[in-house]
């Protein structure tokens, strides 16, 4: 457990996991919670500096590149903050004693298989993103062993930020029609339940390795898309409906291959952190009515 004067340090501060992590911040933690303006994190010596200044207890590491598709266009620029500056985070950690916990994602995976993948799974990214988290993945074992936690997700969305949610609420309102592609599987995931799921994880020393953390359940982008739109009128954030149209991955192409299949097997985590997540429609319903409410 987290004792008092503990300190956490937060990357990508300024993100959608970044600022759910600030909002659900226990008591007992003092927070440091750094943006890319405040620290960037592919700069070595500026990293080291400032994590050799404040000394955390815990860093938890959210700063990342995720555009998938300009990651294909960018290469340099993802590794550069994914790979590289991970393991500029991994290395001043280590400096100074402190746990890692880093953000990692279900694009490690190539979706070839049809039922959830397990943490002990072996990846095999098909994309720049993908690669380069799983590169930050392997920095962070390498340098911290046993004071290195990996913890993958999927489908990130909340009511701040660029993400699917958002984007569908907007698209909804502007066009007579979305389209949605619809044979692609994986889990929405709420950004406050990752955020709490951290420091649940956080508060204990003990775990290291690797950990899946998403909502409950399943669906593809498609079912994603009709449940915003449903729950988003009960929250009276849309005015009216349109029609969701399925489409096939070969009708929707985009720079980056996505895996097909990338449901996380979270079984382990919900046992190591003792937390049960809420099916994904439960708290994607949350997050709009708290947005309505607003």
């Amino acid at each position: 457990m987290s004792l008092p004067g503990d300190r956490v340090l937060i990357t990508g501060a300024g993100g959608q996991l970044g600022r759910a992590l600030q909002m659900t911040a226990p008591p007992e933690w003092e927070v440091l919670a750094c943006g890319s303006a405040e620290l960037d994190v592919t700069d070595a010596g500026g990293v080291r500096q400032l994590v050799r200044l404040r000394r955390p207890t815990v860093v938890i590491h959210a700063a990342a590149y995720t555009s998938v598709d300009a990651a294909e266009s960018h290469p340099e620029l993802a590794e550069a903050v994914n790979a590289a500056g991970t393991r500029n985070v991994a290395e001043a950690a280590a400096e100074v004693g402190a746990r890692l916990i880093h953000v990692s994602t279900d694009y490690v995976f190539d979706g070839a298989q049809s039922y959830p993948y397990a943490p002990e799974a072996g990846p095999n990214p098909l994309g720049v993103y993908g690669r380069t988290k799983l590169l930050a993945e392997r920095a962070v074992a390498g340098l911290l062993g046993t004071r290195g936690l990996t913890v993958r997700t999927a489908w990130l969305y909340s009511a701040h930020g660029r993400n699917f949610a958002r984007s569908m609420l907007r698209l909804m309102q502007e066009r007579d029609e979305v389209s949605v592609v619809a044979d692609r599987v994986g889990t929405p995931t709420w950004a406050q339940s990752l955020a709490e799921a951290l420091w649940s994880a956080a508060a204990r020393a003990d775990l290291h390795g690797i950990l899946h953390w998403t909502d409950a359940g399943l669906g593809s982008w498609y079912d994603f898309a009709v449940a915003i739109q449903e729950e988003g009128l009960a929250a009276g954030l849309l005015t009216h409906d349109v029609p969701v149209r399925p489409l096939a991955s070969s009708d929707y192409r985009t720079p980056a291959r996505r895996p097909s299949y990338s449901v996380l097997d979270t079984r382990t985590s919900r046992s190591a952190l003792r937390l049960q997540p809420p099916h994904w429609r439960v708290n994607l319903r949350r997050m709009l009515q708290g947005v309505g409410r607003a």
